[in-house]
């Protein structure tokens, strides 16, 4: 089948059933739920996948909001991945409401297609909650989720259209130091200072920044610095985010982190405690062949894909998929201007007509990756070589 037949005909099976999209997205997004606790998304999706003739399995892994609904059997297996978890206060300011309704659609065209051409494939879709900082994904690759999986793909939205350009490791850290309370103007030589201990770190931290690589950034906020001005605080608590593209700096970052730690105590005389926050996440490393031919069917459904100048900061637990099989996470674009991820703005956008017009080319364009994944031996094997050639 030539190449712009394949992406019609996935387009038209997806929107032959633009109602049945629409209901889904909207639902989820009326119904925003946070980390572990999107029953009703989860519920729904499950739902709509069994009437679309999947073989489901929920709960999975151990998690009782995930899924992985089936069509076919046997390898190769190519899987779509679907994100549905909200933000506290801002809903679905991320557009997770629009990952899940795409990969949906996406797995029902490729698997009609199949069968239109009487072709064998194994389609998977997994559901995969808590992405927002819980690491859902992460939990499932402990349960091997993608055991029997050649290669995985989800799309998530953004203000334009761009291929996977990789994301950032992230390691969070809750430090909390324990000085000695005392009257800050009676007797201030009789406390310890906590608070100080906090200061001294982020000026420690802020001086690194000046010799961190492009790959990296770090970040913090102080969560509790006390409590009366005329008290020296005895106890006192920050958090911080490290983040690099390159998987080998985040041992160097988190050791030398700890030693910035350990002289706040010392110059202080207070003592600290370093705990690991939420689950930690991989840099994710884009196979550039399942790229190209994302960024190619997104230009031909209309999504105007561009090129940014340089490779993603944020993080997601996707990472880990990438680095088991290969993997990317490119992005289509829901509005006509820049707005930022995280906002109102973009709960606002995610909940559009526009956008899930967006989605579902999005969702067309991702199709045909997986198509031709399960089609296509050379594009199988190539795909693999850019996946051990990314390797360390």
């Amino acid at each position: 089948m030539q190449s712009d037949t394949c992406l019609r005909e996935l387009y038209t099976l997806i929107e032959q059933k633009h109602a049945q999209w629409a209901e889904l997205s909207a639902m989820i997004w009326k119904t925003p739920e946070l980390a572990y606790k999107e029953v009703s998304a989860c519920s729904r999706q499950t739902a709509l996948l069994r009437d679309l003739g999947f073989q489901v399995s929920t709960p999975h892994c151990g998690i009782e909001t995930a899924y992985r609904a089936d069509s076919g059997e046997g390898e190769p297996a190519f899987a779509f991945v679907a994100e549905y978890d909200a933000l506290p206060k801002l809903g679905h300011g991320c557009g997770h409401n629009l990952i899940c309704t795409a990969a949906i659609a996406a797995a029902y065209a490729a698997r009609e297609l199949l069968k239109r051409c009487d072709l064998p494939g194994h389609v998977v879709l997994l559901g995969t909650p808590a992405e927002e900082s819980g690491g859902g994904k992460v939990r499932m690759l402990e349960r091997n989720c993608l055991d029997g999986i050649g290669a995985a793909m989800m799309v998530h939205p953004s203000w334009r259209t761009t291929p996977d350009t990789g994301s950032t490791a992230i390691r969070r850290f809750d430090v909390e130091f324990s000085g000695k309370s005392a009257h800050a103007a009676g007797a201030p030589e009789l406390g310890r200072n906590a608070l100080d201990a906090v200061l001294l770190l982020f000026n420690a931290l802020n001086a690194w920044r000046q010799q961190l690589p492009e790959n990296a950034r770090i970040h913090g906020i102080i969560l509790d610095g006390g409590e009366a001005p005329n008290i020296i605080p005895d106890y006192a608590k920050c958090r911080f985010y490290l983040r690099s593209t390159e998987e080998k700096w985040m041992d160097t970052m988190e050791q030398r982190f700890r030693n910035m730690v350990r002289g706040a105590e010392l110059m202080t005389e207070t003592e600290a405690k370093t705990t690991p926050y939420q689950v930690p996440y991989m840099s994710r490393k884009p196979n550039q062949q399942m790229n190209a031919v994302y960024f190619d069917a997104a230009g031909e459904l209309g999504l105007n894909p561009v090129i940014p100048k340089r490779s993603g900061r944020g993080s997601s637990d996707f990472g880990d998929f990438s680095h088991k099989v290969p993997g990317i996470h490119p992005y289509f674009g829901i509005s006509d201007h820049e707005i930022a991820g995280h906002s109102t703005d973009f709960a606002e956008a995610a909940s559009t007509e526009y956008a899930l017009n967006q989605a579902l080319k999005a969702a067309a364009a991702m199709a045909k990756v997986g198509f031709r994944y399960l089609t296509e031996e050379e594009f199988r094997r190539n795909v693999e070589r850019d996946f051990a050639a990314s390797r360390p």
